[in-house]
């Protein structure tokens, strides 16, 4: 038989299991039953404050045996170890604290009684022990601290914000269960109450009535977890903060005396009053920004707008008002925010329910426009000096070209607006570019003051503009612009001309054609088409085919020789006015010559070679001319005999004497010399068959043949006259190059000229 001796302390016997074993004896073949006890739990409650070790409890065994007891297991030689022992009495010893948080909430353990005398097992027990959890744990929050910021306009019965806590006591003893409360909230005020609801672990804030950023922009609300043990309860805090935005509850209105405001007629641009508003939303905010409204401006005449920094209406006049037709302008103006209203009223506090509330919430359909302060404004208009109006302002007159000076053309009237000064003007001439009219200063009357002509570079599309003021006598004087736009009226003053005078045509066997065109300053019926005829002896030599056009073709038959001809031809417009023109035309070999075309010089211009070529001739003709003309002196003339081949020699001669006069005896191609030729050194030979080459050249472009011709003078224009056209004939130079061999028999000085001029020659 097995007894327990149960303490009365933390020790509680639970259950006793009895199980049956059947042994069987091997030398009688007997079986006999025995019966073994397995105890199912002991309890020890944590952090026992001891002393230790204590006895736990024992186990007695109603034998004959003498045994031996052994405890293995959790608390023994398993964790948590050295906890337990056993004594050979059966006491089972407790030598140290247990943690129901950190340990095994029931330490499982194996119970032996093993006989002295056979070293055998007399009986085997299971024994389990229990681990009783005490409230040592407090709920701890997530967050020390928590911090959400809500609107003002925030509705009541919406949550703001959830905690959540956890105890490590067992959840199913009330040492793990805990409870919210909120122990406080600063500041406290009396339009909001704030309560928490739990939910397992976590517990939501909510409101009661309403938020209200000028009261308090933040809420410090304590919450405290406080479990429900049966001993002692254990509890924790965490802070929440609440941060209330501002919204729009409070309307601007306006303060201070806003009396009449004050512009000059004809003002634009300037300010006309200030209105000034209290707002008690937080400054800066949209809430705090005024928003002004005009009423009564229906002609958009003044504008509004808000000072950021001071709040202030600004009201501007942006379109110039007139005394005449109004004294004063009557507004009225509103302001509200630049965010819609928000209004939140308690009606009545309901225990335990929500608060009863009269509320306007932002962009709800309820209308809000009657709430809004507006205030009467009445802006006087003060009278200052009109200008003067031109009655016209533009005025449109037609007339012919070339009228008479001083012909009458209009008479301008103005008239000043404003009553309260004296109605004279003086009328001044403004813009008139190219002084056509006169006006008179009392009267207005306008005049020609030039012959009108169309075709001026001041016309535009036959239109030219006067600009003409008006100054009144006021203090100070205005002045009032109007214009006359003179419409001309063409009249044939003008004959066709050519538009280009110059023409190349190449020279061949068949007939050959090139293009000439006419011009006429004036309109049809006045201009284009024209009637070309050719004048003088061009018979079998030039015709026109055809004859009537703008643009007709001058044909040269194949009997026309090469070099420059000048035509004369008459041009006539459709009513029978003409002029004569000259048009030289250039005949030349294209095959031989194939930049003929392009070796007419128009305009008299001088192309690079026939610049080096002027340059070089000028300065060897001062050089040599001493050496290629006989000079007389006041007693005689010697001639210079000059060889048609270059084989002659100079004469010695002085031309130092004063008085001399030249002069060249021509016969044939040659000049002839009575005088015996004198003997020269090699240098002064050479010099002298440079000179003889220079002068061969100088009488090669005197010589006048059938390929050169002879230019007569001719009549452009007169003097102090314009001109019809302003190119003169063309002229050509020839291209023949001195010869290089002429070039190398410069002495050093000259040769260094010519290295400069003509390179290329020089190089050969």
């Amino acid at each position: 038989m097995i007894c327990f001796n149960m303490r009365t302390l933390p020790v509680s016997f639970l259950l006793l299991l009895s199980v049956w074993s059947v042994c069987e004896w091997a030398d009688s073949r007997k079986i006999r039953q025995k019966r073994a006890w397995i105890i199912d739990s002991f309890s020890i409650e944590e952090e026992h404050p001891g002393p230790f070790p204590y006895i736990l409890g024992k186990v007695s065994i109603d034998t004959f045996y003498l045994l031996n007891f052994k405890l293995q297991g959790q608390g023994v030689d398993e964790k948590p170890k050295n906890i337990l022992s056993i004594k050979d009495t059966g006491e089972i010893i407790v030598h140290g604290k247990v943690d129901y948080e950190k340990d095994p909430k029931v330490l499982f353990l194996n119970f032996e009684a093993i006989n002295i005398s056979t070293h055998k097992p007399n009986t085997r027990l299971g024994l389990d022990i229990k681990i009783l959890d005490i409230n040592d744990n407090a709920p701890e929050f997530q967050k020390s601290v928590y911090e959400v910021t809500v609107d003002e306009s925030h509705a009541q019965g919406k949550d703001v914000l959830t905690v959540q806590a956890t105890d490590a006591d067992d959840s199913e003893t009330n040492n793990g269960t805990f409870s919210f409360t909120i122990k406080s909230v600063i500041p406290k005020t009396d339009n909001v109450e704030f309560y928490i609801q739990q939910k397992n672990q976590t517990g939501t804030i909510y409101f009661k009535g309403c938020l209200d950023s000028e009261k308090a922009q933040k809420y410090t609300v304590l919450v405290e977890a406080k479990d429900k043990g049966e001993k002692i309860q254990l509890s924790s805090t965490s802070t929440v903060i609440i941060n209330i935005s501002d919204n729009n509850n409070n309307l601007p209105e306006f303060f201070g005396k806003t009396g009449p405001g004050r512009v000059k007629e004809r003002e634009a641009g300037v300010e006309v009053l200030r209105l000034q508003v209290t707002d008690r939303d937080v400054r800066g905010s949209k809430a705090w920004k005024a928003k002004y409204i005009i009423y009564g401006d229906k002609k958009e005449i003044f504008k509004i707008e808000t000072d950021p920094v001071t709040n202030e209406g600004i009201l501007t006049v942006v379109k110039p008002m007139d005394y005449e037709e109004q004294t004063y302008q009557n507004l009225s103006i509103s302001v509200q925010n630049e965010i819609p209203y928000y209004s939140c009223k308690i009606q009545r506090k309901v225990p335990n329910a929500a608060w009863e509330l009269d509320q306007i919430a932002p962009n709800s359909d309820k209308s809000v426009t009657h709430l809004y302060n507006s205030i009467p404004v009445t802006i006087y208009v003060e009278d200052v000096n009109d200008p003067p109006v031109f009655i016209p302002p533009v005025k449109h007159f037609a007339v012919t070209e070339n009228i008479d000076v001083g012909t009458s053309l209009t008479t301008f009237t103005a008239k000043d607006m404003d009553g309260s000064y004296a109605n004279t003007f003086t009328f001044i001439k403004g813009e008139d570019i190219d002084g056509w009219i006169t006006v008179d200063a009392k009267t207005g009357h306008v005049s020609t003051a030039k012959i009108l002509d169309r075709e001026s570079p001041f016309v535009l599309d036959d239109t030219y503009t006067v600009k003409l003021y008006a100054v009144d006598e006021g203090v100070p004087p205005m002045t009032g612009t109007g214009t006359l736009v003179i419409h001309l009226i063409d009249q044939n003053d003008n004959v066709p001309i050519l538009e280009v005078n110059t023409v190349s045509i190449c020279q061949h066997k068949e007939p050959t054609m090139v293009n000439i065109t006419a011009v006429d300053l004036d309109f049809p019926p006045y201009g284009s088409p024209f009637y070309y005829e050719l004048l003088g002896d061009v018979k079998d030599k030039w015709r026109l085919e055809p004859d009537h056009g703008t643009t007709v073709g001058l044909v040269k038959e194949d009997k026309v020789s090469s070099g420059h001809h000048v035509l004369q031809i008459k041009i006539s417009d459709q009513q029978g006015l003409y002029s004569i023109q000259n048009l030289t035309v250039k005949v030349c070999d294209c095959s031989l010559t194939p930049k003929c075309h392009g070796k007419m010089v128009s305009n008299a211009r001088m192309g690079s070679v026939a610049i080096w070529m002027l340059v070089l001739s000028v300065l060897t003709a001062m050089c040599f001319m001493s050496l290629l003309i006989t000079c007389k002196t006041e007693k005689d003339m010697t001639p210079v005999v000059v060889d048609g081949e270059g084989s002659s020699n100079l004469m010695n001669t002085n031309t130092e004497r004063p008085g001399t006069d030249c002069s060249v005896i021509y016969k044939g191609q040659q000049a002839v010399s009575q005088d015996p030729p004198p003997v020269y050194s090699d240098q002064q030979f050479s010099d002298q068959q440079f000179s003889q080459s220079i002068y061969k050249k100088l009488l090669a472009l005197q010589t006048c043949d059938d390929q050169h011709v002879i230019y007569k003078p001719h009549c452009y224009a007169d003097e102090g006259q314009p001109m019809d056209n302003g190119e003169l004939d063309a002229i050509s130079i020839p291209e023949d190059d001195f010869q290089s061999e002429m070039l190398r028999n410069l002495d050093s000085k000259f040769s260094k000229l010519a290295t400069i001029s003509r390179p290329d020659l020089m190089r050969r």
